[in-house]
């Protein structure tokens, strides 16, 4: 019995693991301003993620990954699976992270083409307090 306690605390702490402090993957020095269109969304727990396609100067493509808030942050602000449908023009303003070398970024605020602006829960420089409610809960595109 004692065995099979230890085990069930051992696996209800992998979540709580898996979560991250912002200083330990994101760069507060290193802001970075993203204008694309959402190409997916992953709304999952600990961190939602926007996949925005960017275009280099060059006019290469890439994808960033950009980390948002919980689900249930998001949705306490405004945000729902519905208020990025795929080929959205975003641009999004956060930090990138730590590693230089990967396209992620933790992202701060996400404006819409028609200049509607969203916060994405960032836990970087800036950000709300993780209790902070939405006093503008802007409607998603074509919403009624």
């Amino acid at each position: 019995m004692r065995q099979n306690l230890v085990a069930l605390l051992f696996i209800a702490a992998l979540p709580a693991a898996a979560h991250h402090a912002f200083g330990g993957e994101f760069d507060a020095n290193r802001p970075v301003l993203l204008k694309g269109k959402v190409v997916k969304v992953e709304w999952v727990n600990p961190h939602s993620w926007i996949h925005v396609e960017t275009t280099k100067p060059d006019g290469t493509k890439e994808v960033w990954m950009v980390e948002g808030g919980s689900p249930n942050s998001l949705i306490r602000r405004g945000l729902t699976k519905d208020s990025l449908p795929i080929g959205t023009d975003i641009v999004v303003d956060g930090y990138q992270a730590r590693d230089h070398t990967l396209l992620r970024a933790n992202g701060r605020n996400v404006t819409f083409a028609d200049g509607r602006k969203l916060f994405l829960g960032s836990s970087g420089p800036g950000g709300p307090p993780p209790d902070a409610v939405s006093t503008d809960q802007a409607k998603p595109p074509g919403a009624k």
